[in-house]
């Protein structure tokens, strides 16, 4: 999923804890409150950029986690039988 729907999670998710480090500090209140109204069109516009991207996969839940080394669940069901 590298495109800008990922892109977009990490800026978000970067964008919040820097609001929330600063909220911590004397930071003049014009800029937290600038910086908030702009956190709440960005959650939303990320939320709907997620929901509505183009990714596709033929990954299903039977190849389980890429990291754990098992092709499918049914042939690890008959290994263990």
């Amino acid at each position: 999923m590298k495109n800008f729907a990922i892109k977009l999670v990490w800026f978000t998710t970067a964008y919040v804890f820097v609001f929330a480090a600063l909220n911590q500090t004397n930071v003049n209140i014009r800029i937290l409150l600038f910086m908030h109204s702009i956190g709440f069109l960005l959650i939303p516009f990320m939320t709907y950029t997620v929901l509505t991207d183009n990714y596709k996969t033929n990954k299903t839940f039977k190849d389980w986690y890429e990291d754990y080394p098992i092709d499918t669940l049914d042939e690890d069901e008959d290994k263990n039988n």
